[in-house]
């Protein structure tokens, strides 16, 4: 995030590099002088990163010595008879869902003496996103080297998705490594793959917003997502067109709208002649986004056309009109997935899992909820 302390930057960056194995228990790591220089921040920043390591149980410090890393448990990358664990994560560092869930993992992999590899230069810090060329270079490392799972969060919007999503899971499988899919699946909605998934009942979140809405009084519904997203927006859909046809509305065949919701053009087909009540966007990016387009035209949220997103980041409240969106469950996610792929690294044999966290909806003042209350 742009607005996060530097203290913490160093900090994520650092714990990245420790659970790559960047760094020897017996070699004291850089000096806080060398991370001054290499952060660009001041002293107390880098012993303010330092000190929340060494709190977690990953530093200690060594009087008249330095820094280093704890000696006691080894489970870092490196360390003889460790198993390994690798993330292949397009939207580390981009989105934010992926940065906790990630975390959570990496934490989880180190309680229990495991090592995780967050990926090369690509890590929760640098704020750029994976390729696909990345991502399968990213696959033939983790094949050369032997690791005992892969945690694979499909790519999204590009037109080759699909295919490389494919070829990257296919080639792990070959080489007897398994993968948990997070957050979505490699194949569109509503069909499955041969792998584990574990995320949040998308279906039930779509359902839920669009419940919601209708039963505020609207029931001029639209849709918005970007082009080429992943499935888990497909199954949004779907839940949100299910709750219009059990209110025994009908679904116009303008609900879905795909395009730029920066993009003005698509944003005034939305309100000229006002042809809808609310929008439901495929998440809370689309939301922001929309919601500033919808600013610039003089549109107002929600007096004038209600908005609600789909993630729960933590912008969601800070916009000028705080969102209604549904809550994905980050922490629960990675503790899941963990556990999931302990199991199939034990029984390579187990059946596909769809493991889906039940969605929870956060209501806040873009979907016009409180209007009535505010006008008494």
């Amino acid at each position: 995030m742009k607005n996060q302390p530097l203290y913490l930057k160093v900090q994520q960056e650092l714990l990245a590099e420790i659970l790559e194995g960047k760094h020897d228990h017996a070699a004291r790591l850089p000096s806080e002088a060398q991370l001054v220089k290499r952060f660009g921040a001041s002293r107390p920043t880098v012993a303010r990163a330092l000190q929340e390591l060494k709190l977690k149980g990953f530093l200690e410090r060594r009087a008249g010595s330095g820094t280093y890393l704890r000696r006691e448990r080894g489970a870092v990358h490196g360390s003889q008879g460790v198993r390994q664990m690798g993330l292949i994560v397009p939207g580390l560092g981009q989105v934010e869902i992926f940065d906790v869930i990630c975390g959570e993992l990496a934490s989880l992999a180190r309680v229990h003496e495991l090592g995780m590899h967050w990926g090369g230069s690509v890590g929760p810090m640098t704020g750029k996103g994976m390729s696909i060329e990345e991502a399968e270079d990213l696959c033939t490392r983790y094949i050369g080297t032997g690791v005992s799972g892969v945690f694979f969060a499909p790519l999204e919007h590009t037109g080759d998705n699909e295919a490389a999503n494919r070829r990257i899971t296919e080639r792990l499988s070959h080489a007897g490594i398994p993968v948990v899919l997070l957050d979505r699946d490699v194949c569109p909605f509503p069909k499955r793959s041969s792998f584990d998934l574990v995320g949040i009942d998308n279906f039930a979140g779509g359902y839920l917003l669009a419940e919601h809405l209708l039963k505020l009084g609207l029931k001029r519904l639209a849709f918005v997502a970007r082009p080429f997203s992943a499935s888990t927006v497909a199954a949004r859909h779907a839940g949100a067109r299910a709750a219009i046809l059990a209110h025994r509305l009908a679904v116009g065949r303008d609900f879905f709208h795909e395009g730029d919701p920066g993009d003005a053009k698509l944003v005034r087909s939305l309100v000229a002649g006002r042809p809808y009540d609310a929008v439901i966007c495929a998440n809370d990016h689309t939301a922001a986004h929309l919601l500033q387009t919808l600013t610039r035209l003089g549109v107002r949220v929600p007096s004038e056309l209600r908005l609600v997103g789909f993630d729960d980041v933590r912008f969601a409240t800070l916009l000028t009109v705080p969102l209604t969106t549904v809550q994905q469950p980050c922490r629960d996610i990675a503790l899941t997935a963990f556990h999931a792929m302990r199991e199939r690294m034990a029984v390579t044999t187990l059946p596909a899992r769809s493991l889906l966290l039940t969605p929870r909806l956060m209501v806040r003042e873009s979907c016009g909820a409180y209007l009535r209350t505010e006008g008494r």
